[in-house]
């Protein structure tokens, strides 16, 4: 790993602008291109598109094809990831604003904490009391309107984040391939499994999508996946981990902001003292942890040893 000394401060800042902002705004960007394409479709564009090339990337760079077993674990991560994390959210903001889909997508580090315990391993006090605290910031949620209008919404939004938690979880303990062919491995057969959801579930290409909504899938792809993993991956290498992951508290704040100011949406007095609950229960959970699991909009692994959850 490179020393942080040689990286510009200013390359690191622009990198961690770029992951807070870009993570933070997909949730938007999601919900604009609703509006024109079904959501399994969304996915399976964004991910083939996306797997695609940082798969020719990483051959470019001279690696290797990931071998049958590599394959499998890529498989089961990149379903978990995509399919779960990122087709559940998509059908969930149908009808839930971004900005309350960006807060419960932030429990993702209290549900990767329950499942590491299911696997094994120890949970301190501390972290128990983060999750009892989010568990808490999302009942309060739910006393907000909008998580009671939109139940079935706000019912995938919770179970998104639970995928993540464990492909987190299950990328340190599977064989994956390394460097950019983790992630390129992981959105292409992730990719695969969405787009054969989208054809059995009848989604068909839009006849004529606004051009809005088009370049919504266009950012997604491109801004959301391709260069938010590189800068991300840049954070990593050139920062502590604590820094690099402290993204996952803006993400949310960010897509807040960007659906009042461009998406017409708001926040009740509720769904906000919530919000914040939830926050400062992950805060707490990450803060116990030495090596902390960032909570993104979407997964953004870098290599098998530090595969994390997209989205966003």
């Amino acid at each position: 790993m490179e020393s942080r000394s040689t990286a510009s401060r200013s390359l690191v800042a622009l990198a961690f602008v770029a992951v807070s902002v870009i993570w933070g705004s997909t949730y938007l960007g999601i919900r604009i291109a609703l509006a024109g394409f079904p959501p399994f479709l969304i996915g399976a564009i964004r991910f083939l598109t996306a797997g695609a090339a940082l798969c020719g990337y990483a051959r470019l760079r001279g690696q290797r094809w990931p071998s049958l077993r590599e394959w499998g674990g890529s498989a089961l991560v990149g379903g978990l990831f995509f399919v779960v994390g990122n087709g559940l959210l998509n059908v969930a903001e149908l009808s839930v604003s971004s900005g309350l889909a960006a807060v419960l997508v932030a429990t993702m580090p209290l549900w990767a904490t329950v499942f590491s315990r299911l696997y094994g391993d120890s949970v301190t006090r501390r972290e128990w009391t983060g999750i009892a605290l989010g568990l808490a910031g999302v009942a309060v949620l739910n006393l907000g309107g909008e998580l009671r209008a939109s139940g079935y919404g706000a019912a995938l939004a919770l179970f998104a984040p639970m995928g993540w938690g464990l492909g987190s979880i299950l990328s340190k303990r599977l064989r994956l391939p390394s460097g950019p062919m983790t992630v390129g491995a992981q959105m292409l057969s992730g990719g695969v499994a969405v787009l054969f959801i989208s054809v059995a579930l009848g989604e068909k290409w839009p006849a004529s999508p606004s051009s809005r909504s088009v370049s919504a899938v266009a950012y997604l792809t491109v801004m959301g996946s391709l260069v938010g993993f590189t800068a991300y991956a840049f954070l990593l290498r050139h920062t502590r981990a604590a820094v690099a992951t402290s993204y996952a508290y803006i993400n949310p704040v960010v897509a807040i902001l960007l659906g009042i100011w461009l998406g017409a949406e708001h926040l009740d007095t509720a769904s906000a003292c919530g919000g914040v609950i939830v926050l400062a229960a992950v805060l707490l959970v990450s803060r116990g942890k030495q090596a902390p699991v960032p909570a993104v909009a979407a997964p953004c692994p870098t290599d098998s040893g530090q595969l994390r959850a997209a989205t966003r």
